[in-house]
């Protein structure tokens, strides 16, 4: 199995490459560091599986995730997601995209296996602590009770996530118009209608938002 291995932690990386090489099947084929390079690589190399954080710098591992797995590639490789976040509808939008697999950070090295060996025959793995969570929402048809963080982040677009994510990570008006060849103007207004939309009244509140629901890999 050709494995790619997506965290902005190197440390975190070789020791899940070191756990994973252990046993007999394992081919770790390439690491990335952020959601573009992630894209590349996948593009490049054509992995089985992908393990990939979701919170990634320079493009989110949402959006990362619908690229790929929106893509040209063939067979289709599965994903499995790791994060922080147990909120039912970040999951949701997570498995909405493609991932087959949503594992908490802090899950031991043997869940991880456990969710490689059910995503490979073609299931869904969750880890325990957000299955029945997530499986009773659906169930009832229920929203998770007063709408989150991650719920009114899945409001915004595609595009203001990015937005987002590159003010979280200290780029200013100029260098997100030339990233997108858009006007300093048009940026302003896109970051005002965000901010409105969030309740925010600052970039420095729009950091920590950032951070807090996982756009960003970013310290809080």
């Amino acid at each position: 199995m050709r494995i790619l291995l997506v965290d902005d932690h190197q440390i975190f990386r070789d020791g899940l490459m070191s756990c994973l090489s252990e046993n007999a099947g394992y081919e770790i084929i390439g690491q990335a560091d952020n959601g573009r390079d992630a894209i590349t690589a996948a593009e490049s190399l054509g992995p089985d599986l992908i393990i990939m954080d979701i919170a990634l710098p320079v493009l989110n591992g949402v959006d990362a995730a619908r690229e790929i797995l929106s893509g040209t590639l063939w067979p289709k490789p599965k994903l499995v997601a790791l994060s922080s976040y147990s909120d039912p509808e970040f999951v949701t939008e997570v498995l909405r995209v493609g991932a087959s697999g949503y594992i908490l950070k802090n899950a031991a090295f043997d869940e991880l296996i456990n969710a490689i060996n059910t995503v490979m025959a073609g299931k869904i793995y969750l880890s325990p602590e957000i299955a029945g969570v997530v499986v009773n929402m659906h169930v009832r048809d229920e929203q998770p009770g007063p709408i989150s963080d991650q719920g009114v982040l899945i409001s915004l677009s595609k595009r203001e996530r990015e937005v987002v994510q590159l003010l979280a990570e200290g780029n200013d008006a100029k260098a997100i118009a030339a990233r997108y060849d858009l006007s300093p103007k048009t940026v302003h207004a896109m970051r005002n209608r965000i901010m409105a939309k969030l309740d925010i009244h600052s970039v420095a509140e729009l950091t920590k938002y950032a951070i807090r629901v996982g756009l960003t890999s970013l310290e809080s």
